[in-house]
């Protein structure tokens, strides 16, 4: 039995998480009141279980929808750098030692914000989370674009301008039926040539076509969510026999990441229960498998908590976290030296020091 203090304790990689996902209830209600937004509740309390509610009706339309909120409070530097900071904090807490946080700079403009200025109050905000986090964490920023706009050019060439001032890498997000990322194809070619790095949302309201696209025509290195990849999967009830596809085997053989949400999967339809989601087959198969939050603040989760119902789901030990933690930190947009110095610094000894307690 893994215990709850284990859980905590335990390094933990996080590479999807967004940053309008992740705010502290109270954060919203105060970011409100100063600018005179209406919120649905206005006790913190309640405004939080409003949104894990709104967010849980199986369907991402309308869990988009609650970011309404969000991102109304998010229009000032000053209330960017706030929640940058907060949210830095807030996954130290939580034994994250690594993160990479995404969100779409073109959403906080209608308050006069120009895209750098967003980045830079973000950059300000994540500096800040560090130097006063209770543990040591390293932040990092995903620039993402919206499929159903046309500014993914410019926000590529906005995350290839920081890439050394904090950003790691680009991403497309949003409703996938009806916005394939081979809309976006000029931008991730231009992201190839520079040779930057871009994770894909896809995989997770569409199906097949949507993973095949992030791959095999927009080159992507990891993809966010995936979990469709398992209908390329012919599987007994146990998994022991399997067939795996054309595009299931390209995907575990090129070692393809798949920033897994099983919480959030679970809002959205794309999963019916934990213990059915195909996290547990895909893990079985050793696929590239990470565990991440997605929305924090809709999902009413955390890294612990994913990975508390993980373990009571599949019975996953120290070592099973162990393995997603350092599949997460490889397959991470940092530097490798970088990469490798947390691996061997901070991953391998807290685990080493564990498990040799366990036995």
């Amino acid at each position: 039995m893994i215990t709850a203090e284990q859980v905590q304790e335990a390094p933990k990689v996080l590479l999807h998480d967004h940053l309008d996902g992740g705010l502290r209830p109270e954060t919203v209600v105060e970011l409100a009141q100063e600018i005179g937004h209406t919120v649905p509740r206005s006790d913190a309390g309640d405004l939080g279980v409003w949104f894990v509610e709104s967010a849980d009706s199986g369907s991402l339309e309308r869990y988009l929808e609650t970011f309404d909120h969000t991102v109304a409070v998010m229009q000032t530097a000053e209330a960017i750098t706030r929640v940058a900071s907060e949210c830095v904090q807030d996954l130290a807490a939580d034994g994250v030692v690594y993160a990479e946080v995404r969100y779409a700079p073109e959403q906080h403009l209608t308050r006069g914000l120009t895209l750098e200025q967003v980045v830079d109050a973000v950059r300000e905000g994540f500096e800040h989370g560090m130097a006063h986090a209770e543990r040591p964490i390293v932040a990092r920023q995903l620039l993402t674009a919206m499929r159903h706009k046309a500014r993914s050019m410019e926000i590529a060439e906005l995350a290839v301008a920081y890439r050394d001032a904090g950003v790691v890498g680009f991403d497309i997000a949003g409703a996938e039926a009806g916005y394939p990322p081979t809309r976006h194809l000029d931008a991730f070619e231009y992201l190839q040539r520079e040779n930057a790095h871009f994770t894909i949302h896809a995989g997770e309201a569409f199906g097949l076509p949507s993973i095949w696209q992030a791959i095999q025509w927009c080159g992507a290195d990891r993809l966010g969510h995936g979990v469709r990849i398992i209908d390329d999967i012919t599987y007994d009830e146990t998994g022991d026999k399997h067939e795996l596809g054309r595009l299931a085997a390209y995907v575990r053989d090129r070692r393809i990441p798949l920033e897994m949400c099983p919480s959030s999967n679970l809002q959205t339809g794309a999963a019916t229960s934990i213990a059915e989601h195909p996290i547990g087959l895909l893990a079985k198969l050793r696929f590239r498998v990470t565990v991440n939050t997605d929305n924090r603040l809709m999902s009413g989760t955390s890294m612990s908590r994913e990975l508390t119902l993980l373990a009571e789901a599949f019975d996953y030990t120290l070592a099973d976290f162990r393995w997603f933690a350092i599949n997460a930190m490889k397959s991470a947009f940092l530097p490798f030296d970088e990469r490798l110095a947390i691996i061997d610094n901070t991953i391998k000894p807290w685990y080493r020091d564990a498990l040799q307690t366990e036995r």
